[in-house]
């Protein structure tokens, strides 16, 4: 078995115009949208550092500073508030703040997720790391146990391997997801032995499709220099996890807890809907 090290880094893919969103992405980055009262993308490196990461790299582009702005000091917003009983908003981020580094590089044109990953390739160097995609918003299990991502660097940690989340989809949703085909090798574990970009659902080979979270070894990014575009000029990941799961072991994760699918209108309020239940209502 690989010795394996501990994931430090986390990219943050954030370069994508948010177009289901319009107009209200029309001046704001969709990662910066709130559910409830927090932005999407805090979400995600609140749960990054849940997995004991603590460097967060953000794929970004044009029209994208409110992210960076964001993890960073407001002197002028900071000094109106102080000693008020508004300043207990702030502590959450200040404790991101205080806790993580940040790193941002820009993708000067978007060209897929694979492409996106390869272009933090800088911010990582030879170190293995995770990907979240924020859209994916990835709530507790109902156990109150740690969410997605640390159940995957767990799974990494014991494996040395890429590991990709995965969950149960209705068949007839197959068409929006990568789907993944494999032995299931312990309750929940499956090793990957083929995936499918967006299959129809007559032609896909299961209902357990990837969802925003990874861990990649650090290969990837020599399979993803090798991973010719495929429609419209994109570089899929699943077509590099795709060839590299045919040399090497890649692990699929099917998670504990839910997951929210807030790239969609729907997903969105359903997400909006179950943090101020779980998180607001009562207090």
């Amino acid at each position: 078995m690989t010795k394996t090290v501990k994931i430090r880094k986390c990219l943050f893919p954030v370069a994508g115009y948010g177009t289901r969103f319009l107009p209200a992405t029309k001046a704001m980055p969709k990662e910066m949208l709130p559910i409830v009262n927090k932005p999407l993308i805090q979400y995600g490196v609140e749960e990054a550092m849940e997995a004991d990461l603590s460097q967060m790299g953000f794929i970004t582009g044009r029209g994208k500073r409110a992210i960076a702005d964001h993890f960073d000091t407001s002197y002028e917003l900071e000094h109106q508030i102080r000693g008020t009983s508004k300043e207990k908003h702030l502590e959450d981020i200040r404790h991101v703040m205080d806790t993580c580094d940040f790193m941002f590089i820009r993708q000067r044109e978007m060209l897929g997720l694979g492409h996106a990953i390869l272009s933090g390739e800088p911010m990582i160097g030879p170190e293995d790391f995770a990907v979240i995609l924020a859209d994916d918003l990835c709530a507790p299990p109902t156990d109150g146990s740690e969410r997605a991502l640390s159940q995957l660097v767990d799974l990494y940690a014991k494996q040395g391997c890429t590991v990709i989340a995965i969950e149960e989809v209705p068949p007839e949703n197959t068409g929006s997801y990568g789907v993944i085909s494999g032995e299931e090798i312990e309750p929940g574990v499956f090793r990957v032995t083929d995936m499918v970009e967006k299959p129809k659902p007559e032609d896909a080979p299961s209902n357990l499709a990837i969802i925003g979270r990874y861990v990649f070894t650090n290969d990837i990014f020599d399979y993803i220099r090798k991973t010719p575009p495929g429609a419209n000029g994109e570089v899929q990941i699943t077509d590099a996890l795709k060839v590299m799961a045919q040399e090497k072991p890649v692990l699929a994760l099917k998670f504990k807890g839910q997951r929210f699918d807030c790239g969609s209108i729907g997903g969105f309020v359903q997400a909006t809907n179950y943090y101020y239940q779980t998180d607001y209502l009562d207090k």
